[in-house]
């Protein structure tokens, strides 16, 4: 079987500006990045906001395991099957960040016959979002710790800097550090931290702005540090909006690429769903409702992180109301989550099915909360039998859900056809009343715990005193009616990644708070969370190599 790098590297692309081409988009509306990848223009962009949307489709899954689900690969199958339908598709993605690429979990491009391309550009460098954005974060810090050396006038309490720098890189040796050392002309000491680009605001910045204009306004509101006497200091007050606008003008604008069936992808941004809010740029979303009958987007991880996340703080925002939702699972990781060894996911096992599809119900109820129609898909995988894909279907459709299987990544569009063909009649046959879960009055505490409670099964919430009185001052300062965007682990719907399966009687702790005020969110971080995560003991950057021809191989 060959891997997705060798699929990928073998896939004949067609010029980027003839992909643009099936969207009615012409090559002057594009700024090209060599053959097969563009930037939407500003101005083409602008010329389009006027058209009627299509229809918005999210792809979510099950709480991931190590028998892997397929989440973006079946985003991407299912935009190709729609496209072998004759429906004019566009999949929206986020662009995936070299931590995971270099750690263990690998790239984001999908994977088999349902993956965009080039694989290895997205994957590493791409267009360079991820630069800009990076530079644009430590531009601000630069500037701060640069204003406290020259005086401070301001009066910056450098106990109270809440700017961190970020790398996009796994790199946990830099989650605490100490800058400022040597001579007086170095700096002024002080205890400094780092974060993975995509957990950086700028990124959520980036990732909301509807352009510019409202980028510049976000950006001014970043709060980077607190005053002796309790007062915020905000981008705007360090003179560094006009700076880091003008490092993400370009990264702004959304990316263009295509599948390895060469239907359009618009892949922009990339927010992780465990410690940011996971989903891709609302530029590109809407782009895409503009230029397609339907658009499949995706949010990262499970249906309780960046499916929450979508609904409750990127639709909300944006004013986005989603026409359905595709549930992805396996039978193997029902299983896995039914205690079932990894070694052991081969064998049929219908009592460790029953036990573990209680992940699977728990998203059907989640979902189901926001009035959305609900698709379930399963990945099917060769060792899968007849009584365990029955018992699924089944027990999908008891609970009101349509139900298909899905091979997309070893046949593509044309193994997401009977997918495809259950999503149109869901679309054509049942109406969304797409709500959030919470008002926006409601207090931010009320709005963790409904979150904790509603979606993750909790029976409460346990705030640490700092994090309560963290809670306090925001609403004080004014930022109350924001939504809340939690950070926890993905591999369970508590706060604790051993408890798989459907946890119960369990509370989750948040031990620390803080405002993102240019997104937009209060961040809040459970359990034992890591905004700049590490890699493990036998990193994948250990077997990616290039040959003499500058062939990448191992990238996953």
């Amino acid at each position: 079987m060959k891997t997705d790098i060798q699929i990928a590297q073998e896939a004949t692309m067609l010029p980027i500006w003839e992909v643009a081409g099936k969207l009615g988009i012409t090559r002057d509306d594009l700024e090209l990045y060599g053959n097969y990848k563009a930037k939407l223009s500003d101005a083409y962009l602008d010329s389009i906001k006027d058209r009627p949307d299509g229809k918005l489709v999210l792809v979510t899954a099950i709480n991931p395991t190590p028998a892997g689900e397929g989440k973006t690969t079946t985003t991407v199958g299912l935009g190709e099957a729609l496209g072998k339908l004759g429906k004019k598709a566009v999949i929206a993605l986020r662009e995936p960040s070299l931590g995971p690429c270099f750690g263990i979990k690998g790239g984001a491009a999908g994977g088999g016959y349902a993956q965009v391309v080039p694989m290895e550009d997205l994957n590493l460098h791409f267009t360079g979002d991820f630069h800009a954005i990076t530079s644009a974060n430590n531009l601000l810090a630069a500037m701060l710790d640069n204003h406290i050396m020259q005086g401070n006038s301001l009066g910056i309490d450098p106990k109270q800097i809440v700017w961190k720098r970020c790398l996009d890189m796994n790199d946990r040796a830099l989650r605490n550090i100490v800058i400022g050392l040597g001579k007086k002309s170095d700096g002024v000491v002080r205890e400094d931290h780092f974060i993975i680009t995509v957990a950086s605001e700028i990124m959520a910045i980036l990732c909301l702005s509807e352009n510019i204009e409202d980028l510049k306004k976000r950006l001014a509101r970043i709060i980077v540090a607190y005053r002796y006497d309790k007062t915020p200091v905000t981008a705007e007050d360090l003179h560094a909006v006009g700076s880091m606008a003008a490092l993400l003008k370009d990264a702004i604008r959304p990316n263009l690429i295509q599948t390895v069936e060469n239907t359009p992808a618009l892949v922009h941004g990339g927010p992780f769903a465990n410690i940011a809010h996971g989903c891709n740029s609302v530029r590109a979303t809407k782009a895409a409702l503009k230029l397609a009958d339907i658009v499949v987007t995706e949010a990262g991880f499970g249906a309780d992180l960046g499916a929450e996340k979508f609904l409750d703080i990127k639709c909300r925002m944006a004013g986005l109301k989603p026409d359905a939702v595709v549930l992805v699972a396996t039978v193997r990781a029902l299983k896995y989550n039914g205690g079932v060894p990894k070694t052991e996911l081969a064998k049929e096992n219908l009592d460790a099915l029953k036990k573990g599809i209680v992940n699977l119900e728990k998203h059907i109820e989640n979902l189901q909360q926001y009035d959305v129609p609900v698709v379930v898909t399963l990945n099917r995988f060769t060792e899968d039998t007849d009584a365990e894909l029955s018992y699924v279907e089944d027990f999908c459709r008891e609970r009101g859900c349509d139900f298909a299987l899905s091979e997309v990544w070893a046949k593509g569009g044309e193994g997401g056809i009977e997918l495809a063909n259950h999503l149109l009649d869901t679309l054509a046959t049942r109406k969304s009343n797409f709500h959030t879960l919470y008002p926006d009055e409601m207090p931010l505490r009320e709005k963790i715990e409904t979150v904790a409670k509603k979606i993750y099964g909790a029976d409460g919430v346990t705030f640490d005193p700092a994090a309560l009185a963290t809670l306090d001052r925001l609403t004080e300062l004014g930022f109350g009616s924001m939504p809340v965007c939690m950070a926890k682990t993905q591999y369970s719907l508590s706060d604790d990644p051993t408890k798989l399966g459907r946890p119960s009687g369990f509370n989750v702790t948040v031990r620390e708070v803080y405002v993102s005020a240019g997104a937009g969110f209060v961040v809040a971080i459970t359990g034992t969370i890591m905004t700049m995560p590490g890699l493990p003991k036998s990193p994948a950057a250990e077997r990616i190599d290039v040959n003499d021809e500058g062939r990448i191989d191992g990238l996953f």
